[in-house]
């Protein structure tokens, strides 16, 4: 059966939703970006469905500010006590509870690096965690670089070289020079790991759960956080026993397909096991 109640957080009412089952592991889903519970398309429903189905309660819920709950929306960087109270909430509700695993996607899954642990989570599933500081491209096609890894723009202008008409627009003035020094220069730097890069790879150094990232490999988002990932500054993160890794041949920034949402779905239940 499937629940609907609220729960208390910092003087707010938050809104959840629990999908029953009896078995003793849990799967908490912590919504990313400003999306509700129920998750894009109802994917996250969906998930939930399918998890309690194969024998995991699993709990879903909007953080403040979004969907049904109450509050001002700070975004994912102050959701620690979101992410607190509905660990509480759920382990509250389903008193059986022996073994909690909370999965995010985005910047759900950088809000669970720094803030689950503290949170009484017993493990993580964490995919195509978010490591920028923007909030995204902009919408001019030249300047969409901004949030693309230097790999992808050394790949984006090499296609344009090869380009007869892209060509004629540079030996005719139609290329913004400005735009094109800027992107040649992103396109030979290296992932700079500062802000929340480097606080997500000490997050992820000193990580004490047992941890599960998941990656849909041609994902912008994904395709940064692999760059910081291979860099220099995430080599304790990598060396760390707690932490595995699983990758997609997707750019599904969501895991859209029905490929892509199988492939997901069994990695949470093997991480439910």
């Amino acid at each position: 059966m499937r629940q609907h109640f609220t729960f208390a957080c910092a003087g707010e009412t938050l809104a959840a939703t629990l999908d029953e089952a009896d078995g003793a592991t849990g799967l908490l889903i912590v919504s990313g970006g400003n999306e509700i519970r129920s998750g894009a398309h109802a994917g996250m429903t969906a998930l939930a469905a399918a998890v309690a189905a194969a024998g995991h309660p699993v709990m879903r819920y909007d953080r403040r500010g979004i969907g049904d709950s109450s509050g001002a929306n700070a975004g994912f960087g102050s959701s620690a006590d979101d992410i607190a109270a509905a660990v509480q909430a759920m382990r509250a509700r389903v008193p059986s509870l022996t073994r909690l695993v909370a999965f995010g996607n985005c910047d759900a899954a950088s809000s669970l690096a720094l803030y689950g642990p503290a949170a009484g989570v017993d493990a993580l599933i964490l995919a195509n965690m978010w490591t920028l500081e923007t909030d995204g491209a902009e919408s001019d096609e030249d300047e969409a670089a901004a949030t693309m890894t230097a790999g992808a723009i050394r790949s984006r202008y090499l296609a344009k070289l090869k380009d007869p008409r892209e060509l004629w627009r540079l030996a005719s003035g139609g290329v913004n020079l400005g735009k094109l020094v800027r992107g040649l220069r992103q396109a030979t730097a290296k992932a700079e790991v500062t802000g929340l890069a480097a606080r997500l790879g000490a997050a992820l150094a000193a990580m004490p759960l047992p941890t599960k990232l998941l990656v849909a490999e041609h994902d912008r988002t994904a395709l940064w956080f692999l760059e910081h990932w291979d860099s220099e500054a995430f080599t304790p993160a990598r060396a760390n026993p707690n932490i595995t890794m699983a990758r997609l041949d997707s750019g599904s920034h969501s895991f859209a397909s029905a490929d892509d949402k199988a492939w997901l779905r069994a990695r949470i239940l093997e991480a439910l096991q």
